[in-house]
């Protein structure tokens, strides 16, 4: 499954990875397509087989804090929106750590690691200046080998606790700390902890005051003190970015980081992504770069890709991938100097010499132009061909010459005025892009 991971309807951003049995289960927040607030009133949980990480299964909603046409509110005490959960397991019972929006937290358990999840009680602690009133905001939660829970929070500062592991929900005396990551340099705090354990080392992936990065500092004890190590994954190079929260996740012999992109023009419509990560001897995890690939090894060519799979969208603040209906997202905005970029294609070794064809689906905008088509680099990659296209084409199709081996692809729009004509329709929208495919 390419980015994103899941269904192109469904939007769960802030995703907490975790491996329960056989199962990788995504707990996150559910956005919405056309909102102005980020989350909803509901949390949904997604799993996957742990050999088939691409063949995920909705178990519908797990949690709520509002009456909807199917389910009762799971708390009293406000109907404000559910933002970021995690979800752990002590002794057989599945914990749900819930984030209510400027409202006292809670947590909440179910037998099964998908829910439904039942209320057990808010949090429960002896802080006279608790940082946030006990909202407890993005909660992550580590349980550690020998058994003792922890929670790590914060926006804007950090703070962690230690929780009592027969309750699951009241905090013991003396262990709250404040600034468990630093706000100054270089950890640079913001929001989003999300602690895990590698070995002997502890981790807290968290997203520093530059908001489109997950960044992760580590130390050799639960309650600190961490170091910085650097930032693992910046979901706006190169592509419309924003706030960003997700996990560390190892799902057989590989590692992930979870995370998420924009889209449809806001940054409250999130949707979650994936790329494969490597954790070094030293602890230290290299810096990866957003690609289409999701739990992929290389895309293939000759199947239809759809647009919204993009991880490259550059050359106009208006270009973005945006849901049309139930069924179709599209690159929308494109303007001529526009660039969209696909990492990364296999296309086998097969053919060395001669053509192929490379067909665009496409939602005209009563314009003309073309598509030029370039491996690897939108500037200096080699350009394989060009695409025409017409004021109310559906479908475009071009030859491109015959390509081998692994590359990003990039299309870079132009539009087909020239001289005067082009300056006085300068910005104008050409097309939509629904998705491609190569064919031999």
């Amino acid at each position: 499954m390419a980015n994103p991971y899941l269904p192109s309807w469904e939007y769960i951003p802030d995703g907490e990875p975790r491996v329960f049995g056989d199962r990788i289960y995504v707990y996150g927040s559910h956005d919405r397509v056309d909102s102005d607030e980020f989350c909803d009133y509901k949390l949904k949980v997604w799993s996957a087989p742990v050999n088939e990480p691409g063949k995920w299964v909705c178990h519908g909603d797990a949690f709520h804090t509002k009456a909807d046409r199917d389910h009762a509110s799971d708390i009293d005490w406000s109907e404000k929106c559910l933002y970021a959960p995690d979800v752990v397991e002590k002794d057989g019972k599945y914990y749900l750590y819930a984030y209510v929006l400027d409202s006292k937290g809670c947590v909440a358990v179910s037998d099964k690691p998908e829910g439904p999840f039942e209320l057990v009680s808010r949090y429960e602690y002896n802080i006279p200046d608790h940082y946030d009133n006990g909202t407890f905001i993005d909660p992550g939660v580590l349980v550690d080998d020998d058994g003792r829970v922890y929670v790590y929070c914060g926006y804007l500062g950090s703070y962690m606790c230690e929780i009592n592991g027969d309750n699951m929900y009241q905090v013991i005396d003396g262990t709250y700390q404040e600034n468990i990551i630093p706000t100054d340099e270089p950890w640079n705090f913001f929001e989003a902890c999300s602690p895990r354990k590698v070995g002997d080392t502890y981790y807290l992936i968290y997203s520093p005051k530059r908001g489109c990065q997950l960044a992760y500092a580590t130390s050799d004890s639960p309650t600190g003190p961490f170091t910085y190590r650097g930032y693992i994954v910046d979901n706006g190079i190169d592509f419309p970015g924003g706030n960003n929260h997700g996990s560390i996740c190892k799902i057989g012999d590989q590692w992930y980081i979870f995370y998420h992109r924009m889209t449809n023009g806001t940054i409250m419509s999130r949707r979650g992504c994936v790329e494969k990560i490597e954790i070094l001897p030293d602890g230290t995890i290299p810096p990866v770069e957003m690609t289409s690939l999701g739990f992929e090894d290389s895309l293939n060519p000759y199947e239809l890709t759809p647009a919204d799979t993009a991880c490259v969208l550059k050359g106009s603040e208006q270009l973005m991938i945006t849901e049309m209906d139930a069924f179709t997202r599209v690159i929308t905005n494109i303007t001529e100097g526009c660039v969209m970029g696909w990492k990364y294609f296999d296309f086998g070794n097969d053919f060395t010499n001669g053509t192929m064809t490379l067909s665009l689906k496409l939602q005209p905008r009563g314009c003309s132009g073309r598509i030029h088509v370039y491996l690897d680099d939108p500037v200096d990659g080699e350009k394989i061909g060009t695409i025409e296209f017409g004021t109310g084409d559906h479908v475009a199709e071009g030859v491109m010459r015959m390509v081998t081996g692994r590359h990003a692809v990039y299309f870079v729009a132009e539009d087909a005025h020239s001289g005067w004509a082009k300056n006085s329709f300068t910005g104008r929208q050409l097309l939509d892009l629904e998705a491609f495919v190569f064919r031999k």
